[in-house]
């Protein structure tokens, strides 16, 4: 299924990328990193909106995005970010749990501001509240479950970037960026590519040299996973250091047959030991005679 999705998506990639200058063009690695984490992977439904990004329908139902125009909008969206002059004045907001390490990795890479979790209404409107903030660009993972701050913000006149998946609403967004926007490894992806891509554009890293944050970092880990695995590193730990106190331990010596271990010498010296029992000056000899009695004696 991954080449024949690859193979299908080869002549939409081509025209999409026709219209980009020659160094964002993508590099066969991302095209595939892509396709492997499902971010071309749509819903079964489809909004009347998100129609122009939809490749085609597969068989089961579910709807198949166009690759070409997921880069493209990437792109664009990189571009949108690096006009923002204070990078603090960028809020990325993930309400889904997927979302959420992406949300925040990005912010701390590229100097944004981060709302993970949910998001407080009037936080945008209400000065009063604590949380109150006025970015000048919003940057959501999902429409439909980030819809209380889409809404606040077109109150206040904050242009929206969204990953839309095949069946997202489009209402009061301004840069739609299609992508499978459920799964843990196409959030993280795209986020990672995203936040890559305004580095690049900042000057901060080289478009020569491959960016050392690995993608790992941006995906969801849940906290049984974190659980389990921690207790495998704590259980292969404690069979390194056995087996090193093992290999560290003085080997027992080996005895053939017919001889007899030394037995340890505790300081033992049985010439300087009193017999127990005797007393010389008593004149109990060894012999078993009884000494005469004294002058004087009852007896």
């Amino acid at each position: 299924s991954f080449r024949i999705t690859r193979v299908l998506n080869e002549s939409k990639m081509a025209s999409a990328f026709a219209s980009l200058p020659a160094a964002m063009q993508p590099k066969e690695e991302d095209i595939q990193m892509m396709l492997s984490a499902g971010v071309h992977t749509g819903t079964r439904n489809s909004d009347d909106g998100m129609k122009e990004y939809i490749w085609r329908r597969r068989n089961d139902g579910v709807h198949i995005l166009n690759i070409g125009k997921t880069w493209e909008k990437l792109m664009l969206a990189a571009r949108v970010i690096v006009a923002i002059e204070n990078p603090e004045d960028v809020v990325a907001i993930s309400a889904r749990p997927y979302g959420m390490r992406a949300v925040l990795k990005f912010a701390h890479y590229t100097g944004a501001q981060s709302i993970a979790g949910r998001f407080t209404p009037g936080t945008f409107t209400n000065q009063i509240t604590k949380q109150f903030r006025e970015p000048r660009l919003l940057i959501v993972t999902d429409p439909r479950t980030d819809s209380q701050s889409v809404r606040e913000s077109s109150y206040v006149n904050i242009p929206v970037i969204a990953f839309c998946d095949s069946d997202s609403p489009l209402q009061y967004v301004d840069i739609a960026i299609p992508a499978n926007n459920k799964g843990k490894l196409s959030i993280g992806l795209c986020y990672w590519l995203l936040a890559r891509e305004v580095l690049r554009l900042r000057g901060t890293v080289s478009r020569a040299t491959e960016w050392d944050v690995p993608v790992d970092l941006f995906f969801h880990r849940d906290i049984e996973e974190l659980k389990k695995s921690e207790e495998e590193a704590a259980a292969k730990l404690e069979e390194a250091a056995a087996a090193a106190a093992a290999a560290a331990a003085p080997p027992a010596p080996m005895y053939d047959e017919g001889m007899v271990a030394p037995v340890a010498d505790a300081g033992f010296d049985a010439a300087a030991a009193p017999s127990a029992g005797f007393d010389d000056a008593a004149g109990a000899g060894w012999d078993g005679e009884q000494p005469e009695a004294g002058a004087g004696s009852e007896w």
